[in-house]
């Protein structure tokens, strides 16, 4: 999420020797090139470097430009080798990247590792408020991607009358400070009008070519009477050596009718809270026009960035600034507040989630209260900020760069509203629609109907498996397993207000109707394959049966199997031995002749009696069919 992270007011600090050493990649970090950064610092890994500074560059690549994935190996490889040299930050973005994979448990144990480091105040803070997570999760979202989406980013909603105002980076390929910068994405200010329902923008041209600069333009707010703009634009001091620093300032303006009846906006000032040492931005002013809030790292931060608030004393004069405090602000970034009458929204990676940055809401009683996660039918795995509502209406915008969008941040519309929780639990078991049998270590899913996923979990050496996910009443849920051989399958669910279980059958369908599960391994499974008394050739008969293996790695290119073959128990065991394994090279070199390659068949061996299926063992007294469930041979499947 490149464009969310320029405004994401991330100070980077380099010194010294690691500057020098690293200094094109660190050229390219420092103008948020993150991909390219990474590329360079990973040949110095390759080429033996595993210092603490560059494994921390390398994760911090991957951290800022959303890769979780990525962040969390080079994390764990800077975790392995310093554990006890680490900043805090490190395992707060260790547990960060965490959740963006999936992974909630083994993000909060890391989480209660940092606060234990950090010891301070947000300890009980930040922990105290995770365990409020699930306590509103009654809202359902329902999101829809905007048609103005780009594969560039998208964001920073806000409503303008009967129109939308937002950032975006498209047709923004263009020199705009200077000849290092060519090739990148600046964001501007575009105005939409809204479709009848509100839902989507159908229109977009620039909002104001006076607004607009050569620099980042983003974030916005108006006074009621829209004659009053406050907006975020980011400055550069191309001087610095070695490094680019791009610092956020908020300027207001003050909207004119011309005579032609159009808006022009004049009266351009900075705020005076402004500084070239840090960074404001992200405004948001409250309903009655009394307060302006936003997002800072300024002196006084209680992480990484804040949500603080000014009083409008008289137009342009504004009281000192102010942090909301331990209730809102966290040990982590904190950005895009909304306000309305009585609650407060924003984005946060500081409290548990479900991944990157979630929305929060905070409702105002004289004071802001713990804030509230707004539930998984809205927050993702990625990052999720920008929420602007219509309280009444229950619909509005948010931001998200999760992978069902259309590139890099993308505008989504909501409509929401309250749902119940149901006391059901989902179980079920995942069975074999040809034979019956329970399949053991099947991977079984539950996803939201949009996709999105809430759990995953194994079935059980039985089968068997459940959820512990909350869920709501009337909400449509999918269940997905999949196993190795067969089909995947799914089922959809609607849960009720009744207290008793779900039990969800799934049942998977093989790939090929002769690939068969037996006590836990996949086979290929064919007719008896006949050989003649005291022989190992291939007979007429049993080429037909060969065949069909034939047919199944053909289908299968991916399929590697062993052979083995059996005997009953007549015979010597040693001849016994010695035959199987002749019929198990013999129906190897057959399959080979087909055009097999030799390297599919991992192994081909015999076992003579010592796997015999029944209890017809030497000396025992057994019908001939008794015996001939002991002359067998098996394909069975390694790999696919």
């Amino acid at each position: 999420m490149k464009k969310l992270i320029t405004w994401s007011f991330i100070i980077v600090f380099t010194t010294g020797f690691a500057q020098e050493k690293y200094k094109e990649a660190n050229s390219f970090f420092n103008l948020m090139e993150y991909v390219k950064a990474a590329e360079l610092y990973e040949k110095e890994f390759l080429n033996g470097d595993d210092s603490k500074e560059l494994l921390e560059k390398i994760g911090d690549s991957y951290y800022l430009n959303t890769d979780m994935q990525s962040a969390n190996n080079w994390y764990g490889k800077l975790i392995s080798l310093y554990e006890h040299e680490m900043l805090p930050e490190f395992y707060f973005r260790y547990a960060q990247s965490f959740k963006g994979i999936g992974k909630q448990g083994t993000s909060k144990k890391w989480m209660k590792k940092f606060l234990e480091i950090k010891n301070n105040r947000e300890e009980s803070t930040v922990s105290d408020v995770s365990l409020n997570k699930k306590s509103d999760r009654q809202l359902d979202f329902r999101l829809t991607n905007l048609s103005i989406n780009t594969a560039f980013s998208d964001f920073g909603p806000m409503y303008f009358g009967n129109q939308l105002i937002f950032s975006s980076a498209k047709d923004s390929l263009k020199t705009k400070i200077s000849r290092s910068y060519n090739q990148r994405l600046f964001s501007d200010l575009f105005i939409g009008d809204l479709d009848i329902e509100g839902a989507d923008v159908i229109s977009k041209e620039d909002f104001s070519k006076k607004i607009n600069s050569n620099f980042h333009e983003a974030t916005l707010c108006f006074s009621q009477d829209l004659k009053k703009v406050y907006y975020t634009r980011n400055n550069y001091n191309s001087k610095t050596r070695h490094i680019a620093i791009n610092k956020l300032k908020i300027y207001s303006a003050t909207a004119i009718e011309t005579e032609g009846g159009a808006i022009e906006w004049t009266d351009f000032r900075e705020l005076p809270f402004n500084s070239k040492r840090y960074s404001t931005g992200h405004p948001a002013l409250s309903p009655d026009g009394k307060k302006l809030y936003f997002v800072s790292d300024m002196p006084g931060t209680l992480g990484e960035t804040d949500i603080f608030v000014v009083d409008i004393l008289n137009d342009d004069e504004y009281s000192e600034p102010r942090n909301l405090g331990p209730n809102i602000n966290t040990t982590g970034k904190e950005m895009f507040p909304f306000i309305t009458e009585k609650k407060l929204y924003f984005s946060s990676d500081g409290y548990d989630g479900f991944g990157g940055l979630d929305v929060f809401e905070s409702d105002y009683h004289t004071t802001f209260q713990l804030p509230v996660n707004l539930g998984n039918t809205l927050n993702s795995a990625f990052d999720d900020f920008g929420y602007i509502v219509k309280e009444e209406a229950n619909n509005g915008f948010v931001c998200s760069n999760r992978n069902t969008g259309k590139g890099d941040d993308d505008i989504y519309f909501f409509e929401r509203k309250k749902m119940g929780i149901s006391d059901q639990t989902i179980e079920g078991y995942v069975y074999n629609t040809i034979s019956g049998e329970r399949i053991a270590n099947a991977t079984v899913s539950l996803y939201l109907k949009s996709g999105d996923k809430l759990e995953e979990t194994k079935a059980d050496i039985n089968g068997d498996f459940a959820f512990q996910q909350e869920l709501f009443v009337d909400k449509e849920y999918l269940i997905k397993g999949i196993n190795q051989g067969y089909e995947k399958s799914e089922k959809t669910i609607i849960p009720t207000d009744k207290e008793t279980e779900i039990i969800v059958p799934i049942g998977l369908n093989g790939t090929h109707d002769f690939i068969v599960e037996e006590n836990g391994l996949l086979k290929i499974k064919v007719g008896i394959i006949y050989f003649d008394l005291n022989k190992y050739n291939i007979r007429k008969d049993a080429a037909i049966e060969f065949d069909k293996i034939v047919a199944v790695l053909n289908r299968y290119p991916a399929i590697i199997i062993d052979i083995e073959s059996h005997t009953d128990s007549r015979g010597s065991d040693a001849f016994n031995l010695k035959l199987s394994n002749k019929r198990a090279i013999s129906g190897k070199n057959y399959i080979i002749s087909k055009g097999i390659r030799p390297d599919r068949i991992r192994s081909a061996k015999g076992f003579g009696e010592t796997r015999l299926k029944n209890k017809c063992k030497n000396g025992a007294s057994c019908s001939e069919s008794m015996h001939q469930l002991n002359r067998r041979s098996e394909f069975i499947i390694t790999r696919n």
